[in-house]
This record gives structure tokens, C-alpha cells and sequence, in this order.
């Protein structure tokens, strides 16, 4: 959140911000080697992740996130708002 323009993450949050697509932010460390929940929960060290409503967590580089957060896989469902179950 503290550091915007180059980040991966903050490129990723702004893709989902521009495509309207409700989220939440999760921190972690910056430490990679602290990110014990990020790591049990992505099975990896490298941000960013985008963890869906069921569970399931997409790692990929931020261009391939915003690829497909602007390809609407991220949106919500016709008639839904984003974010709502």
C-alpha cells in the first residue's frame, strides 16, 4: 500500500480498482522470509497473489494478474455486484 508506481502489487490493486472489482488487502512482510502465512497459504515467497472468494489463490506475475483482471476473469457474475455473495 505505502509504496504505488512500480510495485507489482500496487499495479495488480489498481487493475482490480479501474476494473471495479472489490478486494480487500492483505499485507505481509516485506521480509520474504517472514511471509510464513503467505507462503503456507501461495506456496510461494513472490508477490502478488489474488486469493478468490473460494479459496483458491492465483500466483502469477503482475502483468499476467492484470491481463486477466482486465480480461474480466475477476469480475463478478451478470447481475452481481463484485465482491457480494
Amino acid at each position: 500500500m505505502w509504496l504505488k508506481g512500480p510495485h507489482p502489487c500496487w499495479k495488480v490493486q489498481k487493475a482490480l480498482d479501474d476494473a471495479g472489482v472489490d478486494y480487500e488487502v492483505v499485507t505481509h512482510p516485506v521480509r520474504r522470509g517472514q511471509r510464513t502465512e503467505y507462503i503456507a497459504l501461495s506456496g510461494q515467497k513472490v508477490l502478488p497473489a489474488v486469493e478468490l472468494e473460494d479459496g483458491t489463490v492465483i500466483r502469477r506475475e503482475s502483468k499476467e494478474l492484470i491481463g486477466m483482471i482486465q480480461s474480466g476473469q475477476f469480475a463478478a457474475p451478470a447481475g452481481q455486484a463484485p465482491g457480494s455473495s
